[in-house]
């Protein structure tokens, strides 16, 4: 699939029409939650799919409107490829292994133990991997994280010193 184009617009707003089930010509969160699905067909994690529309809900109404869902296709596409391209066993899952390959691949530097421990947090299945709509959540929280950290990281050398409270509101402010 990688280098597939993505649907015309037309074929866009046909989904987006299949999926505004009340016909409000926007979509709330549960309907985008019923309409993706993970690798496993079932429904994407909830607080994947409010990650996703909190990022895309440009005007912060809590709904998608046509031209936010179009670029969350192609935000979801983008990390289907992604994911397809680490999960390298084929098994619709990302291992300790294939997430480590993945994140290095991305720049960051994590141990093993570190690595493991995100597959335990973002393995809902309780199977030692992570589906595909977690992976998207992993790496978004992995992401809001390391933004917050780099602003406080002035010297860029990986270390802060920061207040006890200056870090409660770092992580409390952050839309995770």
């Amino acid at each position: 699939m990688a280098g597939q184009s993505l649907p015309s617009r037309d074929v866009l707003w046909q989904y987006f029409q299949r999926v505004d089930t009340d016909r409000s010509g926007s979509i709330s969160q549960e309907e985008l939650s019923k309409a993706l699905r993970n690798g496993q067909w079932t429904e994407f994690n909830p607080e994947s799919v409010r990650l996703m529309v909190g990022m895309f809900d440009v005007d912060g109404n809590g709904m998608i409107t046509f031209d936010e869902f179009a670029a969350l296709w192609k935000y979801i596409t983008d990390w289907q490829h992604t994911f397809r391209s680490y999960d390298t066993d084929n098994s619709g899952a990302i291992d300790t292994r294939e997430l480590q390959t993945a994140l290095t691949s991305f720049g960051y530097q994590l141990s093993d133990r570190f690595v493991a421990m995100l597959v335990r947090k973002f393995d809902r299945r309780g199977i030692g991997s992570v589906s595909f709509d977690d992976f998207i959540q992993c790496c978004i929280v992995l992401q809001t994280l390391t933004a917050a950290f780099r602003q406080e990281d002035h010297s860029r050398n990986g270390w802060i010193t920061i207040a006890y409270e200056k870090f409660l509101t770092m992580v409390m402010t952050m839309h995770l």
